[in-house]
């Protein structure tokens, strides 16, 4: 991997040290070039034909780019618009009984907690919350279903091996996804949903969800419309796709998949090995540098996220937005965090921290 061409690729690292990849990534030229391309000829000649028959080849071209990422088969993969649009057809679809227990912990994102909120709500389910490090020895003859981050937004850590639960798992990868390495399948889960836009550096309203081998044909398609149908020329008699398809989005179009496409074609050419060696090396730098300097570094592993405390998280926040140093802070936590990408480098690190009060 080159470092300073991968840099080059990425237009705000010329005037911002931009760590907020956990927010949204940093956009490659490359797909916005892409995007303007599609809508170039939609001025030109309309969205008729050639651009609906552009669709399908983009759509499972980025199917299997992310496939290759999550180490899963293309036809287990389906096409969100986010990660919380992935757990919202995963808890919509199972068939979760009033006083089920879902089983999650205390450092979740609200796009996780939203969804339960609302299944609590309208399903009866139980909800049980415990420590982040604790999920997995908390598994009890109760649970149905654990749901999760695999990397906590809150302070990078990873979650506990789960690879030998005896229920359901649904791992939120919001910050997993294009951060870290991982194979989807060893991780013990039977679902995954991730952000296109976060560390893959794609549009927002992209993503993706993985459904275990296992869980196919267990998991319902909720609402399946047009692109969900094997031959929708059926009309009621049609029935969803066999795979991941039956689960895709309702409508992606064709600017923001091949946005997407594009920025993912950025990353694979560096090559992932080397893009998560890089981001995690870096963030350990600006971890040490920042305990060394008297800050109170939050717990982490070898993750590209770096939190700390701050006793005005969102006034620094903005000081150090004036100063040209993007990152945010968690509301209601007290923590600072930086997002730390292969796209850096030592150079960011070291005007963030010049830059902290």
């Amino acid at each position: 991997m080159d470092p300073t061409a991968l840099r080059a690729e990425f237009p705000v690292l010329e005037q911002a040290v931009y760590l907020n990849a956990g927010t949204c990534g940093p956009l490659p030229a490359a797909a916005a070039a892409a995007a303007r391309d599609v809508l170039a000829q939609a001025c030109a000649n309309g969205r008729s034909r050639a651009y609906f028959d552009a669709l399908p080849d983009v759509r499972e071209r980025l199917r299997a780019s992310y496939a290759r990422l999550l180490g899963a088969a293309p036809d287990d993969v389906a096409l969100t618009t986010c990660t919380s649009e992935g757990i919202v057809r995963v808890l919509a679809g199972l068939d979760l009984q009033p006083g089920d227990e879902v089983l999650t912990s205390d450092e979740e994102h609200p796009g996780l907690q939203g969804p339960l909120a609302a299944a609590r709500e309208h399903r009866g389910i139980a909800i049980r919350v415990v420590p982040f490090a604790q999920i997995a020895d908390a598994i009890g003859p109760a649970t149905k279903l654990v749901a999760c981050s695999h990397v906590s937004w809150v302070n990078g850590r990873v979650v506990a091996d789960l690879a030998g639960a005896d229920v359901p798992v649904l791992l939120d990868g919001a910050q997993g996804v294009g951060a870290v390495a991982f194979e989807a399948p060893a991780l013990g889960c039977a679902f995954y949903a991730g952000s296109g836009q976060k560390w893959l550096c794609g549009p927002v309203g992209s993503g993706m969800l993985w459904v275990a081998p296992e869980w196919q044909d267990r998991l319902p398609a909720v609402g399946p419309t047009y692109d969900n149908l094997a031959d929708p020329s059926s009309g009621l008699a049609a029935v969803p796709h066999a795979g991941g398809a039956r689960h895709d989005t309702s409508a992606l179009s064709l600017e923001i998949l091949s946005a997407a496409l594009a920025a993912l074609d950025v990353l694979e050419r560096a090559g992932w090995p080397a893009l998560h060696e890089r981001a995690a090396t870096l963030a350990a730098t600006l971890a040490d540098e920042l305990a060394a300097g008297g800050r109170e570094v939050a717990p982490r592993d070898r993750t590209t996220l770096v939190s700390w405390k701050d006793d005005d998280a969102p006034a620094t926040r903005d000081r150090l937005a004036t100063a040209g140093v993007i990152i945010r802070d968690l509301p209601g936590r007290g923590l600072l965090r930086a997002s730390v990408g292969a796209w850096n480098d030592t150079t960011d690190i070291a005007r963030l921290l010049c830059a902290l009060p």
